[in-house]
């Protein structure tokens, strides 16, 4: 799970986080296509005025979740499965080059901090009301730091907008693939290893993408069927089930 806090220094400014509210509605089915986003109404449910409403809503239409359409406003723009896996392989293919370049450079007292986090995500895996997003998106901004590669860690901050960070985290099978997949990235980053620290990296931001595209589709999000099963040893029977919510 790659984490789009990894890029920032500051806490972000109140029309970001409700972007990033909107944002989360939209891409967990909360908000659907065509749905009309009256930004007296939304000003009022969120608790602020309209000017950081309507620059939330503008920056989401700069991003292509929301259109504005002539006497209608603001509504929300179609989202495909094929969006969300797009953005996933770029996300595989920018963060694998991250975890790369970190290989090269990553000093031991990095490594000991991933190390101890490391240890946070083992423990909340095993208990369902720990927060384990949190560890791995400290995780993640570890490796982000130690590639020393600012411009193409923003570009990957453009790229997990995408990834829904407060539901993927709930996705029935993540928690134990996370676990298994850090472990091996941890262990390619302690062994000077790029091309190993790289596969890690991409094949847990895979497994993610996998995991959400299909718990997305079981949500109703898409209605069409999806076109890729569940990842290998992802409990595939939990998933069809709907376990873990």
């Amino acid at each position: 799970m790659v984490i789009e806090a990894a890029m920032r220094a500051r806490s972000p400014r109140l029309p970001d986080e409700l972007a990033g509210r909107l944002r989360e509605g939209i891409m967990t089915g909360r908000l659907r296509q065509g749905d009309h986003l009256h930004l007296e109404r939304l000003a009022e449910q969120l608790g602020v005025s309209v000017t950081p409403v309507r620059e939330a809503l503008l920056a989401l239409r700069g991003e292509g979740f929301v259109d504005l359409e002539p006497r209608r406003g603001f509504t929300v723009a179609p989202l495909s499965r094929q969006d969300f896996e797009d953005a996933h392989r770029l996300q595989a293919t920018i963060a694998g080059e991250l975890a790369a370049r970190a290989a090269r450079q990553i000093d031991a007292e990095r490594l000991a901090e991933l190390g101890a986090l490391l240890e946070e995500i083992q423990m909340a895996s095993r208990f369902a009301l720990l927060d384990m997003g949190e560890p791995v998106a400290r995780f993640h901004t570890v490796i982000c730091r130690a590639a020393e590669s600012p411009k193409l860690a923003w570009f990957l901050g453009i790229a997990v907008r995408y990834t829904p960070r407060n539901t993927t985290a709930d996705v029935p099978g993540w928690r134990e693939i996370a676990v298994a997949d850090h472990q091996n990235l941890l262990t390619a980053l302690r062994h000077r290893d790029p091309a190993g620290a790289r596969a890690a990296m991409h094949q847990h931001i895979t497994h993610t993408g996998q995991l959400l595209i299909h718990h997305l589709q079981q949500l109703g999000l898409w209605s069409e069927a999806p076109e890729n099963p569940p990842p290998p040893g992802s409990s595939a029977s939990h998933l069809e089930h709907g376990e873990g919510r």
